[in-house]
């Protein structure tokens, strides 16, 4: 919730919270339960001019509640704390005082614009094509890998076919070609090979596959995929969930990570602010494409959210997201023009 305020319990209240403040933190309330902030603000209204409805953390089902008197807090806190209230289909609420907090000094990098289109973003080599695949062909494939064993790494699942991407090192072994790939990808492939006006010098043919199952509230370090293992673009199918993909651009040089398990084993990773970074929201069924820029030069990441705000929206994510990430093995020199992003030639 970078950007907006902060709130908690006031200092010298009992274990009810019970010290006068304009504010209230309201529990079983919120997008999560299936109740807006504009209904929120529209039932509190009754009490006084509310000034403002927040999300109290990433829960999405608890909520804070600004008055512009302290009154006003003190008669909805009154009316509506533990009782069912009608015009929520009847929910109780539970209702304690908060306080604002003084606020820290935020980066200039803390906030950043959702885009729903990836021209939007003026990222060259980015493409976002919704609803890729039906709402049954995703269950389709989603059920296909469900049936096929996973491999478990810190946070999150994964499955390999063409070839595995050896994580301790960064790259995949050539000389172990794991198979075709499977026979479940067909409508993928099919669809990638016939994709119209993106670019004519791209040659979609992939023979390596990454699955990767995301619980809820795990995301993906900043990272650019290895240039001397894969070459060309990258695709990448979001299935069973939505999430937000943030860019990064350095302006010195590229940060890479030496050792992918363990940044995934960290929260983030280390902070650096000399880079640009934009957002973009990736819907259920989407199909992702870096090529060029988008692919060589950007760092792409996954904030550890459980929920992400995009525009007024606050969206929880599901309870698994699942992604298929087609790319081609590389056999040859990396000639991407990128050198300081380049693994190989450091």
């Amino acid at each position: 919730m970078m950007g907006l305020p902060r709130f908690a319990p006031p200092k010298g209240g009992d274990a009810a919270g019970r010290v006068r403040s304009p504010n209230l933190f309201v529990a079983n309330c919120g997008p999560a339960v299936g109740v807006s902030h504009d209904v929120i603000k529209a039932v509190f209204g009754r009490f006084g001019e509310v000034k403002g409805v927040y999300a109290a953390d990433e829960s999405g089902a608890r909520t804070i509640v600004c008055y512009s008197e302290e009154t006003s807090a003190e008669s909805a806190a009154e009316a509506l704390n533990g009782l069912p209230c009608p015009e929520l289909n009847g929910r109780s609420l539970h209702i304690r005082y908060s306080v604002l907090q003084p606020s820290s000094p935020v980066k200039v990098n803390d906030s950043v614009h959702v885009a729903l289109d990836a021209s939007v973003l003026n990222i060259p080599g980015l493409h976002l094509m919704h609803e890729f695949v039906s709402a049954e062909e995703e269950q389709e494939l989603l059920t296909a890998v469900d049936d096929r064993p996973w491999n478990n790494l810190a946070k999150r699942r994964v499955q390999h076919y063409g070839y595995e991407f050896c994580y301790e090192i960064r790259n995949v072994d050539t000389k172990k070609h794991l198979g075709e790939l499977p026979s479940f990808l067909s409508c993928v492939l099919e669809r990638i090979s016939s994709l119209p006006d993106i670019d004519t010098s791209l040659n979609l043919h992939v023979d390596q596959l990454t699955v990767n199952e995301y619980p809820i509230g795990v995301g993906l370090a900043p990272h650019i995929d290895t240039h001397s293992a894969f070459e060309g673009f990258i695709f990448s199918l979001s299935l069973a969930g939505p999430c937000i993909m943030e860019f990064r651009r350095y302006s010195e040089g590229a940060w890479l990570i030496d050792n992918i398990s363990t940044a995934e084993a960290r929260d983030d990773c280390p902070d650096h602010t000399n880079y640009v970074r934009k957002a973009i929201y990736l819907p259920a069924r989407s199909m992702l494409l870096l090529s060029g820029e988008a692919r060589y030069a950007w760092h792409h990441y996954i904030p550890h959210h459980k929920i992400d705000f995009v525009g007024e929206k606050v969206i929880k994510r599901s309870p698994r997201r699942v992604s298929f990430t087609l790319r081609r093995v590389r056999h040859g020199p990396c000639e991407c023009g990128f050198p300081q992003y380049c693994d190989s030639q450091r």
